[in-house]
Formats: structure tokens, sequence, C-alpha cells
């Protein structure tokens, strides 16, 4: 971990103890409940994920307090990993959002003693309803878990607050849980990177994952013949600023002459300066269509260990470069 200038650290008033203990015994009991918790799991996180895959509406997640920021970031991961799904708020819920629920929708209930009374309120409706309910808590014996179709009850000594009091491992477990049931629901779908791309446009990953070459490439391409000089050909690539230069004839691709082939050009012969680029160009320069996803075109930029491609058009004519370094801005 890094460690800000000491200067810039303000004055901390004087204490007894020792804060970095309490933090690793803190952090080492929360390790602890989630590997109880991961061990725990069984044929009930089954059948919840069974239902979440077979719903035809949404999955409407309802919590009240800690449980229900919990639930809000549930509702917001599912909803980006190809679940649709929202949070309803219990007490908004008793006072006419109870409408938002539809026959197709399935139910996530988060209450860690089971009894919070405005889930417990919720109940009768809910069971009215006839939906699918899926309950989260840390008590088997109780209204909620009674009342569920399927209830994932959590393995839960005590909070890791010093009064056992404060949500805290509670609430760390039954977010783990919900992100465990997201990676799951992942994973059977086969949710790809381009999938999260399409819910994330925003976002570094989703621009790099939905841009294509020909959004980020370079249009004015630098070229010469295969006669030009290399001497010429350095002053087209210093004008180009890309650090190389297509060799065309006859406006057809036949090469590309970089950085590296002058070096390897001048190391192998001293009068390198004075001959033909075609004598050190790169044939057959890996080239890419202009509508490739830059993503798939870094990975091509890796595998070849080249910092740059030429960008063709459908008809294999050069319209443009594009370098390692446009996919990563």
């Amino acid at each position: 971990m890094s460690v800000s200038n000491a200067a810039l650290r303000p004055t901390a008033p004087a204490f007894t103890g020792n804060p970095a203990a309490y933090g690793r015994d803190a952090l080492s009991s929360q390790a602890n409940a989630l590997r109880d918790l991961a061990n725990d799991l069984g044929t009930e996180f089954d059948d919840a994920i069974a239902l979440i895959l077979n719903c035809q509406g949404r999955v409407i997640v309802s919590g009240m307090g800690k449980s229900g920021l919990v639930g809000r970031k549930l509702a917001a991961t599912l909803s980006s990993t190809g679940t649709p799904s929202f949070f309803l708020h219990p007490a908004e819920a008793l006072h006419g959002d109870l409408g938002a629920i539809t026959p197709r929708d399935v139910l996530i209930l988060i209450s860690n003693s089971g009894e919070t009374d405005e889930i417990v309120r919720l109940l009768p409706s809910l069971i009215s309803f006839g939906n699918p309910m899926i309950a989260i808590t840390t008590a088997r014996n109780t209204t909620l878990s009674r009342s569920a179709h399927v209830a994932l009850v959590m393995p839960f000594d005590k909070e890791v607050c010093p009064n056992n009091l404060a949500p805290t491992t509670s609430t760390l477990l039954t977010m783990a849980l919900g992100d465990a049931m997201a990676v799951s629901l992942m994973r059977l779908r086969g949710f790809r990177p381009l999938d999260f791309a399409r819910f994330h446009p925003g976002g570094s990953l989703g621009r790099k994952l939905l841009t294509r070459a020909c959004d980020v490439m370079h249009r004015r391409v630098p070229t010469v013949s295969p006669q030009t000089s290399v001497r010429e050909a350095i002053a087209v690539m210093t004008s180009g600023r890309l650090g190389l230069t297509v060799v065309v004839d006859n406006g057809k691709l036949c090469g590309i002459f970089t950085d590296g082939d002058l070096r390897r050009a001048i190391e192998r012969d001293s009068q390198a300066l004075s001959h033909p680029v075609e004598a050190f160009m790169t044939a057959d320069p890996v080239t890419v269509p202009a509508d490739c996803l830059v993503s798939a075109a870094e990975e091509m930029m890796h595998s070849h260990s080249i910092h740059a491609l030429v960008v063709t058009d459908a008809n294999t004519n050069v319209v443009g470069i594009l370098d390692i370094l446009d996919g990563e801005s």
C-alpha cells in the first residue's frame, strides 16, 4: 500500500491502541466469514439461480436499511450483467409501488434477522401475487425464510463490530452472496465482454470493446513506393510521425517499413540508406478491416509483437494506420 507524503498528513489526535492491528483482526474475521459462506453453498443456491434463469420478467430486489443499500447494489450488478433487475423500497411498496411487480418477476428479499418489519408487512401481498421469492437472511426459522420459495440462509456468528451491533459482517456476506449469484448467472449464460460493453458504453472498457478501427485510426497514411530509397523513406516517416511508412505498388499494399526495420537495415548494411526500401521492408504486413473492433486489433498487435496495424477497406485498399496507443486513448 502506498504512503502519502508525511508532510501532507493531517495531525492525528493522540490515542492508545493499535489501529493497524484492529484492522487486520477485522479483515481476518471477515475473510473467515466469507470462507464459511463459500463452504456452505449448496442446493438452495442452485435452486435460487434456477428461479432467476427461468425468470421471464425482472428480478426485483427489496431490503430495508443497510440490507436495502446492499440490495440496490445487487440489483445494479444484475442489470449490468444481463439480468434485468431493479430495487423496490419496501416502505414505498406498501404505499403503491407494489404495482411495479408483474406476474413474470422473481423477488429477492433481504433481511438479516428475517423479521424486518417492513419486509414482513409486505409478505401477505407478495404471497397473494404468487411470484417466486428468494430470501437472503442469516436466520432459518423466521417469517421471511418460511415464506420464501428458496431461503439462502448464510452462516453467521456475529458482527465484526466490537459491540456486535453495526451491520458489518452480515452486510459483507450479503453483498458477496449477491455477487456470487451474479457471477454464476453470467457464466451460465455465457456473458461475454462484448455483452458487458453493450451495457456500459460510457465506461472506458465499453468504449474499447465497441470502438472500431475506423473510429480511431490515422487517416493520413505515409506511403512510399518499393523503389523509394531508405533515405527518402526516413523523411516520409518523420513527417508522418507514426514511426513507419506503408509501401504501396500501383495502389496495392506490398509492405510496411518501420523504425525497427530501419535499425535492422543499418545494422545489416552500412549503405542501406541508398538502397530501395523494398530490400528491408516487412512484406505482407498484418492488416485489419476498417470495422474491426479495437479490442480485437489490440490482441493481434500483442500476439504479433507489433505496435501498429494497416487498416484496409473491403477492396484491400489502405485507408488508415492503427497504433496501439490509439486503443488506449
